[in-house]
């Protein structure tokens, strides 16, 4: 037995040195290429026009320009986690998971109030669902927890507030990472990180919590399968001028941007030292959101504030 064997390895095509380099190489670029989607990301080059004729209005068919760029934030040392638009006071809300706490922001990255979040557990992200009501995500417990804008300095106390928990997939730091809301039609959207990516539509959300139980959650996987070229998701955005839904990649430093209602993509952006003279890229965003103007304003780990206006 052991002679057939050697028989049979010996009619084995020997590899020179410099073959066996060669295999190596592919192998490991073969495997880089599917970790960050490099082959999707080609796909869509040769097979899509250049981003400015995609979308004239799209979020991100314009030139961009850096206006703030990496401004380390005020009396936060690590875990800047989430951020959103709140036109009605033309300000912006962060969050920190750890410890968790509600920042109110200026749009130049100044902060303005702080609130602590008591009892609250990992939170990753905030969006203001308007009438004076924001939506926080707890991501290791899938939790949407709804609080009133504070009105006054102290703390939030989370057993003061109704929520919301999706028990799906659920298991380490790979939960509920990002949140954007339609207003319009009152459906939240919702991104989980990795292990796998998923983007869920959650609808009536707003009328549920007002009394009027109306909800319906949809798993958009075909959306990820088809549109998304990324290896995690850590935030999400809906704006209501174009309707589109724009979601952002902290390890494939990536936006992208799709439409709100069949999930086709748009357009999308590396945020790499070349996007709006940066310079150096965004090392690590977490939160993503944009105001009515469509200037974009990205938080990343630990402490960093960028604002990006468009031409």
């Amino acid at each position: 037995m052991i002679s057939v064997a050697k028989r049979a390895f010996s009619r084995l095509p020997v590899l020179r040195p410099w073959a066996w380099l060669l295999l190596l190489i592919l192998s490991v670029g073969a495997y880089q290429m599917r970790a960050v989607h490099l082959d999707d990301r080609l796909y869509y080059w040769l097979t899509t026009p250049a981003v400015s004729q995609w979308a004239p209005d799209s979020l991100l068919g314009r030139e961009y320009k850096t206006q703030v760029d990496a401004k380390p934030v005020a009396g936060v040392s690590d875990n800047l986690s989430g951020v959103s638009y709140d036109e009605q006071r033309d300000q912006l809300w962060a969050v920190l998971n750890n410890p968790e706490e509600l920042l109110a922001m200026s749009k130049d990255g100044e902060v303005l109030a702080r609130y602590p979040l008591s009892g609250f557990t990992d939170v990753e992200d905030v969006t203001y669902l308007g009438d004076g009501l924001l939506l926080l995500a707890e991501e290791r417990d899938h939790a949407l927890v709804v609080v009133p804008v504070p009105e006054r300095s102290g703390a939030l106390f989370r057993e003061d507030y109704r929520s919301l928990t999706l028990g799906i997939q659920r298991g380490g730091n790979e939960g509920f990472e990002g949140v954007g809301y339609d207003r319009a039609r009152d459906r939240l959207f919702v991104v989980k990180e990795h292990s796998p990516m998923k983007l869920y539509e959650i609808r009536g959300l707003k009328r549920s919590v007002n009394g009027s139980f109306d909800l319906e959650i949809l798993d958009h996987d075909d959306w990820i399968r088809d549109s998304v070229f990324a290896s995690d998701l850590s935030a999400v955005h809906f704006d209501a001028r174009t309707g589109h839904v724009a979601l952002l990649s902290d390890e494939s430093k990536r936006i992208m941007e799709l439409d709100g209602d069949t999930g086709e993509l748009i357009a999308y952006r590396d945020l790499d030292s070349d996007f709006a003279g940066l310079g150096k890229s965004v090392p690590q965003g977490e939160g993503m959101t944009f105001d009515d103007r469509g200037n974009l304003y990205i938080v990343s780990e630990p402490n960093l504030f960028y604002r990006f206006g468009r031409n």
